[in-house]
C-alpha cells in the first residue's frame, strides 16, 4: 500500500508531457494571403476611381486562389486553418470585391436597385462558397454545383475592364451592369453543373498540337486582353446552361450530387 502511495506521488512530481505545437504552414497561406490582398487592392483602386485596375486586381487574385490548394497538396501542407482561411479570403475576393467596384463604378446611380443587384451578388457569393465547404465529399469532382465564385467575379470584373477600356462610362451602363451583377450572382446559386477542370492531369504527357494551341491562345490573349478574357468567362458562364440542356434533352442525370462513396477528397478546391 505504501509502495503504491510513493508512486503515486512521483507520478504527480512528474512534468506533464508537452502537446505538440500546431502550427501554420507559411507557403500556401502565403498565396491565400496575397489573393485576399488582390480583392483588397480592387476595392481601394475602385474609391480612387482606378477600375481598370481594380479588375486586374481581382484577376489577379483568382490566379493566386488557384494556386493555393495545388501548392498545399503538392507540399503535403493542407490544413483546417487553410481552408478557412480560403473560404474568407475568396468571399473578399470574389464577393464583397466585385459588388463594391460594380457598386462604385456604375450601379450607385440606380439608386436602390443599384443597391439590391450589389448585395444580391454579394450574399449569393456566401450562399455559395458556404454551399461548396459542405457539399464537397458529395459533389461529383469533375463538375461545379453552380457557377464558381472566381468565374462570377471574372463575370464582373470583365464587363467592366472591357467597357473601360472602350472608353464607356459607369453612367452609361447602369442597367447592362445591374444584369451582368444579377446574372453573374444567380447563377452561383443554381444547381446548374459548371465543368471543373479537375480531372485534367497536369503531371501527363500531351500531344505537341496541345502545347502549340496553348501558346496561340496565350498570343491571342495578348492581342487584346479585356475582350478576350471576358469572352472566355463569358462562354464559361454559359456553358454550364449548355451542359444542362444537353443532359436534360437526352434524359441524363442533371444534379452534380455524387452517389459514389469512392469520389476523392476535394477540400481546398475552390468553389
Amino acid at each position: 500500500m505504501q509502495d503504491g502511495e510513493e508512486k503515486s506521488m512521483l507520478d504527480s512530481e512528474l512534468p506533464a508531457p508537452r502537446r505538440p505545437r500546431k502550427g501554420i504552414y507559411v507557403l500556401p497561406n502565403l498565396f491565400t494571403l496575397a489573393a485576399l490582398f488582390g480583392g483588397f487592392y480592387a476595392i481601394v483602386m475602385a474609391i480612387g476611381g482606378r477600375f481598370d485596375m481594380a479588375a486586374v486586381g481581382i484577376f489577379c487574385a483568382m490566379v493566386l486562389d488557384s494556386l493555393d490548394g495545388r501548392v498545399a497538396r503538392m507540399t503535403n501542407t493542407q490544413s483546417a486553418f487553410g481552408e478557412q482561411m480560403d473560404s474568407l479570403s475568396d468571399m473578399v475576393s470574389f464577393g464583397a470585391a466585385p459588388a463594391l467596384v460594380a457598386f462604385v463604378w456604375s450601379l450607385h446611380g440606380l439608386g436602390k436597385w443599384g443597391w439590391f443587384a450589389a448585395f444580391v451578388y454579394c450574399a449569393c457569393a456566401a450562399l455559395r462558397l458556404a454551399r461548396f465547404n459542405v457539399n464537397t465529399s458529395v459533389v461529383d469532382k469533375r463538375y461545379f454545383q453552380g457557377l464558381p465564385s472566381p468565374a462570377a467575379a471574372a463575370l464582373v470584373a470583365g464587363f467592366i475592364w472591357l467597357t473601360n477600356d472602350l472608353g464607356y462610362s459607369g453612367a452609361d451602363l447602369r442597367w447592362p451592369m445591374f444584369a451582368v451583377a444579377l446574372y453573374a450572382g444567380l447563377t452561383m446559386v443554381t444547381n446548374v453543373p459548371f465543368y471543373s477542370f479537375k480531372d485534367v492531369g497536369m503531371k501527363r504527357s500531351v500531344p505537341f498540337a496541345v502545347v502549340v494551341l496553348l501558346a496561340l491562345g496565350i498570343a491571342l490573349i495578348n492581342i487584346d486582353p479585356p475582350t478576350m478574357v471576358f469572352s472566355l468567362f463569358v462562354v464559361y458562364g454559359l456553358s454550364g446552361y449548355v451542359v444542362y440542356g444537353v443532359r436534360k434533352a437526352r434524359g441524363l442525370q442533371t444534379s452534380v450530387i455524387s452517389t459514389s462513396t469512392e469520389e476523392p477528397e476535394e477540400r481546398g478546391l475552390h468553389k
